[in-house]
């Protein structure tokens, strides 16, 4: 048996129909909404992390990749939790070829929980390490939202090694942006930064404060004192 099949059966035992109807609309896969027509099997992330972890040395990338290209949402997370693990533990050549397969199926991580467990972890420290950001700035000017997500997310890394300049010129960008995943995504990043050094943060918020969505403002500002918080609430 395949490796990718173990897993699949793996996560198969572990399924439940219950937990499938809520991930289900917690994800929005409603027609209309962003995660429109995902498929969830039911199992939680700890557990899918623990299968991860049991087969992350074994498989090849390239089962990895059909995990990732599959239509279930679970067996996609499998793939991306493994694929964070490879790239930790492999030496450069690998990373570079992890990266690679990263890139090529950004269509396939397409949620937010998907981004979010990734990005930083796989996409932030490769550029970080080799100073070339022109992916992320075509991610970020791409108009796909997921890959939008992936760019702001990938700073996180930058954020973690107190290099704040690309997550204020992205923040900077989206500022207009419509859809609300990329005002939590931003303000999230920018109350991160506020955390290592408040400085940075209240000279964008002073600068943008106003015309920031409503939403992004209040994830910005969340770990602000109350007293600050209200100054830029009342503008």
């Amino acid at each position: 048996m395949s490796v990718k099949n173990k897993i699949l059966n793996d996560l198969k035992k572990i399924s439940d129909k219950g937990k499938a109807v809520h991930l289900s609309r917690f994800f929005k896969t409603g027609k209309g909404q962003y995660g429109e027509g995902d498929i969830f099997i039911g199992v939680i992330v700890p557990d899918n992390r623990k299968i991860a972890k049991k087969y992350f040395k074994e498989i090849s990338l390239a089962e990895t990749e059909e995990l990732l290209r599959s239509p279930v949402h679970e067996h996609r997370l499998n793939a991306l939790i493994i694929l964070r693990l490879k790239f930790e533990w492999e030496e450069e050549k690998e990373k570079e070829k992890i990266v690679k397969l990263y890139l090529k199926n950004t269509k396939n991580i397409n949620n937010w929980d998907l981004v979010d467990l990734s990005a930083c972890y796989i996409l932030g420290p490769w550029y970080y390490k080799n100073k070339n950001y022109s992916q992320i700035y075509k991610m970020a000017r791409s108009g796909f939202l997921w890959e939008e997500r992936i760019a702001m997310l990938t700073t996180f890394y930058f954020i973690r090694e107190k290099d704040f300049n690309l997550t204020l010129e992205l923040a900077e960008y989206f500022l207009t942006h419509e859809h609300d995943l990329m005002h939590k995504a931003c303000g999230w990043m920018l109350r991160e930064m506020g955390k290592r050094d408040i400085k940075p943060l209240l000279v964008f918020l002073d600068k943008h404060g106003a015309k920031m969505p409503r939403t992004m403002l209040r994830y910005a500002i969340e770990k602000l004192p109350q007293h600050i918080r209200k100054k830029y609430l009342a503008r």
